[in-house]
């Protein structure tokens, strides 16, 4: 025979076990969906200055101007400046020694600072809307940053101290 009080309780357990599984959820969720974000937030642009590599790697010089090709590239950065700078017996003559050191995204594009041997850093931008690369008009986007990932690297390694 039941007891009147054996289901006392009961329903407020399951209750407040539900509830703590959606409150979970949903903070699992939203840390997921930040964390994607940020790390898929200039994934187009990281893929366009690694085929512009892949391409000089592969002495294929036309096809790595095709990422600098536009109507003002080609008036102000000419191919013949472009393999100047970029070709066999160019500054940069060697792409696999370029690497990216820090990636600040901007409005319309993304800057990332760049490091090469024996020259001062330097700056590629990639514009969002076409994927065209350039050098960077500045070092860094213009306004306030967040320096998130500098605070991380410098915490808790792989930064200069």
């Amino acid at each position: 025979m039941a007891g009147y009080l054996d289901e006392y309780g009961v329903k407020d357990a399951k209750r407040a076990n539900l509830t703590k599984w959606i409150v979970i959820g949903v903070l699992a969720a939203l840390i997921l969906g930040i964390s994607g974000y940020f790390f898929f937030q200039n994934f187009s642009e990281e893929r366009a200055v690694s085929h512009f590599v892949d391409a000089l790697n592969a002495k294929d010089y036309p096809a790595a101007y095709k990422f600098w090709e536009t109507a003002e590239a080609q008036k102000f950065y000419p191919f013949a400046k472009f393999n100047e700078d970029w070709g066999p017996q160019g500054t940069y003559k060697n792409p696999g020694a370029l690497k990216v050191v820090n990636v600040d995204a901007c409005e319309a594009g993304v800057v990332f600072t760049v490091t090469y041997p024996a020259i001062d850093n330097f700056g590629l931008w990639v514009e969002r809307e076409t994927g065209k690369l350039s050098f960077a008009p500045w070092p860094r986007c213009p306004g306030r940053h967040l320096q998130i990932m500098e605070f991380l690297k410098n915490t808790f390694g792989g930064g200069k101290k």
